[in-house]
């Protein structure tokens, strides 16, 4: 199929529909059964497809033999029970034409002298192909090498079914029409072999994986499916689709769950309920274009398919024509408001643990391999200084040296606050490390009356070299004492800076010896402090609320009454949670403007929706409208693409925490420093309301 572009794929769809953003909606289906009563299980069949249609889901999936129930037994070599799942079948095919989605449904089918337990795939009047399963279980509960035959022993490549000739093989694809979306279906046992056929089909190019399933219940069976499905997403890189049969199963000698799952790429996005009584549709929508774009920055994935060439060659492509349903529909998955940092209790603690754990590991190698053992670090009261300080001391801990060879500086300037020189007093206290206080304004005054600036002559000029002077003195100040002690300069500066180019080239904080915060966005800083918080005694957990609780600022312009400084960084380069969430979304898989600014919508429009991470006070939860999420995208894009990359450039070395986390160039991102953001600001100017 040929690949359209993002401006021309679905051009009627509004803003505000997943179709239009590279999503695509499936869902798995656990009907009701009767054992041996296909014109039960048809109807039944038709009532979730009906559901799903209307939901505007793309593929739906419903369990292995759903036609006549798994449980048949010898049932399934009786005449009478063949013939009612091919009237069943019938019927199916005739009423699909009223619906929108691809329906694959499970059915033994007779082949000549032979039986398959079958996957048929329907749209809209038409069977698309039969998919026989490959590896039939003949070990312990199960019987199938008594009823059926596996897809290998198959003597024809075409079958009649519902009065049409079609494609009966399992090495299959289902060209769905809409952009990305490539199916593959298998049966069960398939997933549990050593390797499954989806994985070659996965490299052949199908994006969603389907598996129609029996699979009774045992205890600890549903984890292990669990499993099954997340990992196998994750190293196909797609979506896999898992239904197994459920309520009305026959129970002679075992029982039934009715287990759904729907995986992304080594993520459960949605589960059915197990053991319910009634009918499931469990459905969500898949990110197409995220998978696709991960496999093309996996290079190793496309390795493997070159390896498997004659393999995946045999997969032949059916064409259908699905139509995306239009109008505004509610994204049916999760965003998290913070992709940094998860919302669930115990993934944030693992989180920020294993962070800390990294930045400390880091520092410390660095330490132990230059022989050093002083460190020389600036605290400005402020988030990124703080989270560097309690870096450098757990450091000091691992390698067992005194807290003493911590030299730590605050360097109050013209507009500096008492509140934050209260709070890097207090924190150097708290830490126990060797305190010091250097009043930077006599030689800032120095460096201001040597170049001519008018600051000296009694003008309040509060320009760009007016600030970049305190900067600068800083910094020079901090590497002279790194040579005076034999010390290494510990940066501070943070990722979401870096991205935005919200840091001092060279002379300021863009430099240090080595920058332990240099792959570490903003938002996680934030949350780093309050978890550490937690975790200290009541003096220093009380100076880490405060800082954290302090409104971010540069503190360089004086004038502004005590507590209310003049600078506030948010208003000129925006909330940095939503700058972290535009950063993340547009590095690690390369989105379109348009794209980021709907997921934002998604996360961010509504303050009540989803979940918030309990670190996040009630009175700190913020919400922002399309035209404020657009405001702040063309603020960050203008600054990422096209003005700030050649202090990227010259990043110093710093440990990377996240994958696809670092705008190092030595790592995650290589980017020319004479580049424009033209193609994004007009992307997102054409293609995002408001």
């Amino acid at each position: 199929m040929t690949q359209r572009s993002d401006q021309t794929a679905l051009p009627a769809l509004p803003f505000d529909n997943p179709y239009r953003h590279g999503f695509a909606r499936v869902a798995a289906a656990v009907p009701a059964v009767k054992v041996a009563d296909p014109a039960f299980n048809a109807e039944a069949t038709l009532q979730l497809a009906r559901r799903a249609s209307e939901q505007g889901v793309a593929v739906v999936v419903f369990p292995e033999l759903g036609l006549s129930a798994y449980s048949c037994d010898d049932l399934f070599h009786q005449q009478a029970l063949l013939d009612a799942v091919g009237h069943g079948l019938g019927v199916l095919v005739d009423e699909s034409r009223a619906l929108a989605p691809m329906l694959i449904v499970g059915a033994p089918i007779r082949s000549g002298g032979q039986l398959f337990n079958c996957a048929v795939v329907i749209h809209q009047g038409a069977v698309l192909g039969v998919v026989p399963k490959s590896f039939l279980p003949g070990y312990r509960e199960f019987y199938e090498e008594r009823q059926f035959s596996a897809e290998r022993d198959r003597l024809t490549d075409q079958i009649m079914v519902a009065g049409q000739r079609v494609a009966f093989r399992a090495d299959q694809l289902f060209d769905t029409g809409i952009d990305g979306l490539v199916v593959h279906v298998e049966i069960c046992e398939d997933i549990w072999v050593p390797v499954p056929p989806s994985t070659w089909a996965a490299m052949a190019g199908a994006t969603v994986l389907v598996n129609l399933s029996g699979s009774p219940i045992t205890v600890g069976k549903a984890a292990y499916r669990r499993e099954l499905c997340r990992s196998h997403s994750a190293r196909c890189i797609a979506a896999y689709l898992y239904t197994g049969a459920g309520e009305g199963e026959s129970t002679t000698d075992l029982a039934w769950d009715g287990h759904a799952i729907v995986a992304e790429n080594g993520i459960i996005l949605a589960e059915s309920q197990r053991f319910s009584a009634d009918p499931q549709l469990v459905i969500s929508d898949i990110d197409i274009a995220r998978l696709l774009a991960e496999r093309a920055r996996q290079t190793s994935y496309a390795d493997a398919s070159a390896d498997a060439k004659a393999t995946i060659a045999r997969y032949g492509r059916i064409q259908s024509n699905l139509s995306a349903p239009g109008g505004i529909l509610p994204l049916l998955r999760s965003i998290e408001r913070f992709p940094y940092v998860p919302s669930s209790v115990t993934e944030r603690d693992e989180r920020c643990e294993e962070v800390f754990a990294i930045q400390v590991q880091g520092l410390a190698q660095r330490l132990r391999s230059t022989g050093i053992a002083k460190v020389v670090i600036g605290v400005s009261g402020g988030l990124d200084s703080t989270q560097a300080l309690l870096v450098c001391a757990r450091s000091f801990d691992r390698l067992r040296l005194p807290r003493s060879g911590i030299l730590a500086y605050t360097m109050p300037g013209f507009a500096t606050s008492q509140r934050t020189l209260d709070q890097a007093n207090r924190l150097m206290a708290a830490m126990g490390v060797s305190a010091h206080t250097i009043d930077i304004r006599p030689s800032c005054e120095q460096m201001l009356k040597d170049i001519g600036h008018p600051f000296t002559n009694g003008k309040p000029t509060y320009d760009i070299t007016f600030e970049n002077v305190q900067a600068g003195e800083r910094t020079s100040h901090l590497f002279r004492l790194a040579n005076q002690h034999g010390g290494l300069v510990v940066g501070t500066g943070d990722l979401s800076e870096l991205a935005l180019g919200w840091c001092t080239y060279g002379v300021g904080d863009q430099m240090s010896h080595y920058n332990v915060n240099g792959s570490v966005p903003k938002t996680l800083i934030q949350h780093l402090i309050r978890w550490e918080a937690g975790r200290e005694t009541d003096d220093t957990a009380a100076v880490l609320r405060a800082v954290v609780d302090t409104e971010i600022s540069p503190e360089l312009v004086p004038g502004a009454a005590e507590g209310q400084p003049t600078q506030r960084t948010e208003d000129t380069i925006g909330p940095y949670e939503l700058q972290d969430f535009v950063l993340f979304y547009t590095t690690r898989y390369g989105f379109t403007p348009s794209k980021v600014a709907y997921l934002a919508h998604v996360a961010w429009g509504d303050i009540a929706a989803g979940e918030w991470s309990d670190l996040v006070p009630v009175d700190g939860r913020h919400a922002y409208d399309l035209v404020t999420i657009k405001k702040w995208m063309a603020v960050f894009l203008r600054r990422f693409f096209g003005q700030s990359q050649f202090k990227r450039s010259a990043m110093p070395n710093g440990p990377k925490v996240g994958s696809g986390g670092s705008l190092s160039p030595r790592g995650d991102w290589r980017a020319p420093s004479d580049g424009s953001a033209a193609p994004w600001l007009d992307e997102l100017e054409r293609n995002v309301p408001g």
